[in-house]
């Protein structure tokens, strides 16, 4: 059994060493000489959408999946037919476009901030009359990690956000003062089986994931948050792992995106669930039996941004994710995890981490 994964960064690699765990092959598109994943298995060094690449792929594996949600829906749609594409290529459309997919939401029922299309310097003055300010302006396409938005705080910097992002289309979203942001992942097989993991409490710091802590006590807000899950994947059909972020706002939620592909937020089940992300991702995708999500103790998981100082090597207790992945700033090079007897613990160990590694940086 061969698996083929479009994108060979750190999730691609994360999901090769589960394929490796199971005795599965993997192999892998991506245009990057030394990318993380290429310790997992062949990489044919190419574009996400070379046709020539992607059908040589498609035929040497069982079945195709990808790492991140910009791989071009038409690229997919060149091999549909070869080996089948998990998840679906109709999920991947919705979270490409912030506006299709928030219309999503929408129809399922899922609450989320008030939002206004932009595709005219006019429509900014509308959608400021329509949600107040201050508001969000975000690319529909692209953008991630906090690229491609912007706050809009008072009418001057309306201009300021057109000469910025104009040109292309836009969303503007209601600005949302939350009390603090969750998400949720769940995992569907091709037979329609269902698993869903305990929510996470993850905290952004300039857009970029910083930390991620579970379990939480939550009990009302993860029922939700399952419920939410479920709707996405019954409707799409997924096979596959999904993850889906939330707004906390005086004990309600409301939808922020979703991520088809194994998710940031979900690092931590690594070490802190009886099967990981990672390894369930490939279950669903080979139509095995998913694996229990229950969770191992209390983890938290801290992300290691543009650089790995070297105390992190020594931090004890606690297990080190090196991507392997020459420094950046910004650049996501690696995740810490911990595990502890109670959330208190956790807590504490996270957020001293966290100062250490990124805080001090």
């Amino acid at each position: 059994m061969r698996i083929g994964i479009i994108g060979a960064g750190q999730l691609g690699q994360m999901l090769g060493l589960a394929a490796r765990d199971l005795g599965v092959e993997v192999r892998f598109v991506d245009p990057s000489p030394r990318p993380p994943a290429a310790v997992c298995g062949k990489v044919i060094q190419s574009a996400f959408d070379d046709p020539v690449a992607l059908v040589a792929l498609a035929e040497t594996c069982d079945v195709i999946s990808y790492e991140f949600e910009n791989v071009p829906v038409a690229a997919l749609q060149q091999i549909d037919g070869i080996a089948p594409i998990f998840p679906p290529a109709a999920a991947l459309s919705y979270s490409q476009d912030r506006l299709h997919e928030k219309q999503l939401f929408e129809s399922l029922g899922i609450p989320l901030a008030a939002f206004h299309a932009i595709d005219s310097r006019a429509d900014l003055n509308v959608a400021a009359r329509a949600l107040g300010l201050p508001m969000v302006i975000k690319t529909r396409r692209l953008g991630y990690d906090g690229k491609g938005q912007r706050v809009v705080r008072d009418t001057d910097d309306l201009d300021i956000a057109w000469k910025s992002l104009g040109g292309q289309p836009l969303i503007a979203e209601q600005w949302i003062a939350f009390d603090y942001e969750i998400s949720c992942i769940g995992v569907r097989s091709v037979s329609g089986e269902i698993a869903i993991y305990p929510i996470s409490k993850n905290v952004h710091v300039d857009g970029i994931l910083r930390t991620s802590r579970s379990q939480i006590a939550a009990p009302r807000l993860a029922e939700t948050a399952s419920n939410y899950v479920h709707r996405l994947l019954d409707y799409l059909n997924y096979v596959g792992v999904l993850a889906l972020e939330l707004f906390v706002v005086n004990d309600q939620l409301l939808a922020n995106e979703f991520a088809p592909r194994v998710h940031n937020s979900g690092h931590w089940t690594i070490e802190g669930s009886e099967t990981s992300q990672f390894e369930n991702h490939l279950r669903a995708i080979l139509d095995m039996p998913l694996g229990s999500t229950a969770s191992i103790g209390h983890a938290g998981m801290v992300n290691l941004i543009g650089k790995i100082p070297e105390a992190i090597r020594t931090q004890s207790p606690g297990v080190l994710h090196d991507y392997g992945k020459a420094p950046r700033p910004g650049r996501k090079l690696g995740h810490f995890t911990v595990i502890t007897d109670t959330a208190v613990e956790c807590d504490e160990l996270v957020e001293k981490i966290d100062k250490n590694v990124n805080q001090s940086t």
